[in-house]
């Protein structure tokens, strides 16, 4: 065992490469604080919930940073994944490329500053119409209610960064590619000439249903990159929703696992993997043609202090093993370690180094 272990570890320092990793999403500044029941009434929030801001809740924000006790973090989905996947991975640095568009703001350059301490490759598409998006999470209990204001997270335009000879070369330079879901409802473009490029060249294309909101209102750019999909996750109330816009008649996880797992696909050669995490409970993953459950690592309910995070943390241990090809096995281990370490902390955030084996 011993020797197959050192030899693992030779493996890994010769497969992984800079850029093996790409991302693309929404990069948003976290803005946290501890609210009560009040507080999400007064904005019509569900305790655990992610959805888009609108009008009514611009007061929200401003309210938000009046609080005592309010944390600043670099966040958006994809963007925590990435970071999380660098961290675990820990050198060579910028295993991990990034893309996603910022303002020319005081925000903008802390989540620059924040991807090159991550040492996350970060090339942002940088415009002065619109402010750096920020994400308000009101977390109650171990609950947490996100509100993002994409503001200048939406403006990525493909022929203005993606398309740039480049950036296209670091896009190419990747062997697996992930991209939350969230993203969307800002550029499908980008997100299908991507996920073309993987599936075309045999590569690895992981997606996220991200939020019920995203099946239920963005059904048709979703159902457009699925059968492009290599890889699909999710948490147990986004494939429920999932599930019952496409009519799959069933609420069993591993159902419809299996359903969304044969959904049709243009790459024959790779076998669409679906991974639902859920909470404290068992990830499903499928696994050939049988959907199988995964325990996650024990926690006392004590210990946790954000779930924030949590879902992005295990994608990121998750694509960490992945881009080292390791089994489907040690990816889901590896992500449950992730999501149990980022829980223990508030917003998506990490000790210096993973302790993991």
């Amino acid at each position: 065992m011993s020797d197959e272990g050192s030899n693992m570890s030779i493996a890994k320092r010769i497969t992984l490469s800079e850029n093996t990793l790409f991302g693309m999403g929404n990069p948003l500044l976290d803005i946290s604080a501890v609210v009560d029941k009040d507080f999400l009434d007064k904005y019509g929030l569900k305790p655990n919930d992610q959805i888009l801001a609108e009008d009514h809740h611009k007061a929200l924000f401003e309210e938000i940073v009046q609080r005592n006790k309010v944390e600043y973090h670099a966040g958006g989905s994809t963007q925590n994944s990435v970071k999380i996947a660098q961290w675990m991975i820990q050198k060579p640095h910028k295993v991990a490329t990034f893309f996603g568009c910022i303002g020319t703001d005081q925000f903008g350059q802390i989540l620059k500053q924040k991807a090159e301490e991550a040492h996350v490759d970060a090339h942002y598409y940088e415009q002065s119409e619109e402010p750096t998006g920020t994400c308000a999470a009101c977390i109650t209990g171990d609950n947490r209610s996100l509100v993002a204001n994409l503001a200048a997270a939406n403006c990525y335009k493909k022929e203005k960064h993606l398309d740039l000879d480049g950036n296209w070369e670091l896009v190419k330079k990747a062997k697996v590619y992930y991209i939350a879901g969230f993203f969307l409802t800002v550029s499908p473009d980008s997100i299908l000439k991507v996920a073309k490029h993987a599936s075309e060249n045999n590569k690895i294309f992981g997606l996220n249903l991200s939020a019920p909101f995203i099946s239920q209102f963005f059904k048709e750019p979703l159902m457009k990159v699925m059968p492009y999909v290599d890889i699909l996750f999710g948490n147990e109330t986004e494939a429920a929703t999932f599930a019952s816009v496409l009519g799959f008649g069933t609420e069993d996880i591993g159902e419809i696992a299996k359903k969304a797992q044969n959904l049709p696909k243009e790459n024959a050669k790779r076998q669409r993997i679906v991974v639902f995490t859920q909470g404290k409970d068992d990830t499903v993953a499928t696994v050939g043609d049988k959907a199988i459950n995964f325990p996650v690592l024990d926690i006392d309910q004590n210990d946790i202090v954000d779930t924030n995070g949590a879902g992005d943390a295990f994608v990121g241990g998750f694509l960490s093993a992945q881009v080292q090809e390791q089994s489907l096995e040690e990816c889901i281990r590896a992500g449950h370690y992730a999501a149990n370490v980022i829980i223990r902390r508030v917003g998506c955030t990490f000790p210096e180094k993973p302790n993991y084996q």
